[in-house]
C-alpha cells in the first residue's frame, strides 16, 4: 500500500484546497471525511493529484506514513474534540495532530494539556487567506508543542504565501495556544479594518453623494499609496461591480446586515480580561451587532431625528481627509492589537516576536498590506516597543493626519453619520497621549460610595476619606 506523507481530516472547501496546495508543493496527501458526498466531491476536485480520499478512518490511517502528520480542518468547537477523540486511540507516540481551524486559543491550551503525556504532538495553527489563500498560499501561524515544528516546517513554509522579499508567511509563533491567539488577534484587527473602510465608504456616499463608480476610483487611488492592502483592493472592485439582474451597483442591492463568526468578539473579550483598551476592535464588533437590528433601525428611522444640515466644504479635499482619517485610525487599531499581543505574551510567556508576526501578515492573509512592513520595521528598531504610536514613523504619520482626522470625525458628528471606528480610534489616541485623565474623579467616586480607597499625587500610600 502506497504511503502518503500528509493527512487532512475535513474535506470541505478549505480542507480540499489545503490538500491540493500541499500536494502541488511535492507532498502526497491522504484525505478523510465521514460525509461520502464530500469525499466524492473531493475526489473529483483532486482528480489527477497524488491525493487519496476516503470516508473510512482505518483506511485513512493505513495510508499515512509514520510519524503521521494530520491536519484537522473541521469547524471550531465540539467537532475538533470529536475528531481528536476518534483519532487518538489509533495514534502512536510521535504522531502529530494539527488543528487548522479558527479554534479559541483556550481550547487549544486545553487540548494540549489533555494530550500531554500521551506522546502525541499537538499544534494549533491559524490559517488566513480564505479559500483562495488555502489553495494558492495562506498566511500560517502555528503554535503548540515545539517538538512538532520540525515535522511541519518543510510543508507549511512551502505552501505558505511568500512576502515581497520572498520569505514564507509562516513561522513558529510559540508554545501553548500562541498560534491560535495570534490568529484571533489577526481576525480582530480584520474586523477593525473592514469597519473603518465601511465608514469611509459611508461618508463618501452620505456626506458627498459619491456614486459607487466614483468610489471605485477613490479606492483604486488609495490602493497605490500608504493604504495599499487587499481589503482596499477588493473594495475598489466591489464598487465597480454591477448586479446582473437589475443593472444597479451591486453594493446597493446587498442588505445592510453584517454577520460574524465570533473571532472579533473573542478578541474584544480577551482584551477586557487582559486589561488592554482595544476599543476600536470592539466598536467594529458592536457595529456588526447594530447592523443586525435591521427591523428596529428601520422603525427607529421613522421616529428618531438627527441633523438636517448639508456638507458645505470642498468635496475633493474631504475625500483626501477621509483617506487620512482611515490611515490614522488604522494605525491606532493595529496599535491596540499589538498591545494585546504584548499583554498575552507577558501573561502566558510565549516569547512572541512581534516583528515576525507582522511579517507573516504581509501576504496571503486578509489584512495583508504594505503598512505591515512599517510595523515590522518598528519592531526591528525597537523589539521592546510598548506601543506602535511611540515609533517615530507612526508618531509622524499620526501628526500629519491629525487635523484631517479630527475634521472628518467632527463633520460626521455634525451631520449625523455614524463613524464608531474612526471616533473610537481618535479617542484612544487622545487618551493615550494624555498625561492626565479624569480617572482621579472616578477613583474619588469609588471611594465615596464603596470605600475603595485611592492613591495621592503628593505622597505614597493608600488613602480613604470619610466623605460628607
Amino acid at each position: 500500500m502506497k504511503q502518503q506523507q500528509f493527512g487532512v481530516v475535513g474535506l470541505g472547501v478549505m480542507g480540499q484546497n489545503l490538500a491540493r496546495n500541499i500536494e502541488r508543493n511535492g507532498f502526497s496527501v491522504a484525505g478523510l471525511d465521514l460525509d461520502p458526498a464530500k469525499v466524492q466531491q473531493a475526489a473529483a476536485a483532486c482528480s489527477g493529484a497524488d491525493i487519496h480520499v476516503t470516508a473510512d478512518l482505518k483506511e485513512f490511517l493505513a495510508h499515512l506514513s509514520l510519524p503521521r502528520r494530520i491536519l484537522i480542518m473541521v469547524p471550531a468547537g465540539k467537532a475538533v474534540d470529536s475528531v481528536i477523540q476518534g483519532l487518538q486511540p489509533h495514534l502512536a507516540p510521535g504522531d502529530l495532530l494539527i488543528d487548522g481551524g479558527n479554534s479559541y486559543f483556550e481550547d487549544t491550551r486545553r487540548r494540549l494539556k489533555a494530550l500531554s503525556g500521551s506522546g502525541i504532538l499537538y499544534v494549533g495553527t491559524g490559517v488566513s487567506g480564505g479559500e483562495e489563500g488555502a489553495l494558492r498560499g495562506p498566511s500560517i501561524m502555528p503554535g503548540g508543542d515545539p517538538a512538532a515544528w520540525p515535522l511541519i516546517k518543510p510543508v507549511f513554509q512551502k505552501i505558505a504565501a511568500k512576502a515581497p522579499d520572498g520569505s514564507p508567511c509562516c513561522e513558529w509563533i510559540g508554545n501553548d495556544g500562541a498560534g491560535h491567539f495570534v490568529k484571533m488577534v489577526h481576525n480582530g484587527i480584520e474586523y477593525g479594518d473592514m469597519q473603518m473602510i465601511c465608514e469611509a465608504y459611508f461618508l463618501m456616499e452620505r456626506v458627498l453623494g459619491l456614486t459607487p463608480d466614483d468610489m471605485h476610483g477613490v479606492f483604486e487611488e488609495w490602493n497605490t499609496g500608504v493604504l495599499n492592502s487587499y481589503l482596499i483592493e477588493i473594495t475598489s472592485k466591489i464598487m465597480a461591480t454591477k448586479d446582473p439582474e437589475t443593472g444597479k451597483a451591486l453594493i446597493h442591492v446587498i442588505l445592510d446586515t453584517a454577520e460574524q463568526k465570533g473571532t472579533g468578539k473573542w478578541t474584544s473579550t480577551v482584551s477586557l480580561d487582559l486589561g488592554i483598551p482595544a476599543q476600536t476592535i470592539a466598536e467594529a464588533v458592536f457595529a456588526r451587532m447594530l447592523s443586525a437590528l435591521k427591523a428596529e433601525r428601520v422603525a427607529a428611522a421613522k421616529v428618531l431625528t438627527g441633523p438636517t444640515q448639508k456638507f458645505g466644504g470642498d468635496p475633493k479635499a474631504f475625500v483626501k481627509s477621509i483617506g487620512q482619517a482611515l490611515y490614522a485610525s488604522k494605525i491606532c487599531s493595529y496599535a491596540q492589537g499589538f498591545q494585546l499581543l504584548r499583554a498575552a505574551d507577558q501573561e502566558y510567556t510565549w516569547n512572541l516576536d512581534f516583528g515576525s508576526i507582522a511579517a507573516l501578515w504581509r501576504a496571503g492573509c486578509i489584512i495583508r498590506a504594505q503598512f505591515l512592513g512599517r510595523i515590522k520595521e518598528a519592531y526591528d528598531r525597537n523589539p521592546g516597543l510598548a506601543n506602535l504610536l511611540l515609533d517615530p514613523y507612526f508618531t509622524g504619520a499620526i501628526a500629519d493626519a491629525s487635523g484631517a482626522w479630527r475634521t472628518v470625525v467632527a463633520t460626521a458628528v455634525q451631520l449625523g453619520v455614524p463613524v464608531p471606528a474612526f471616533s473610537s480610534a481618535l479617542a484612544y489616541y487622545d487618551g493615550y497621549r494624555s498625561a492626565v485623565l479624569p480617572a482621579n474623579l472616578l477613583q474619588a467616586q469609588r471611594d465615596f460610595f464603596g470605600a475603595h480607597t485611592y492613591r495621592r499625587t503628593d505622597k505614597e500610600g493608600v488613602f480613604h476619606t470619610k466623605w460628607e
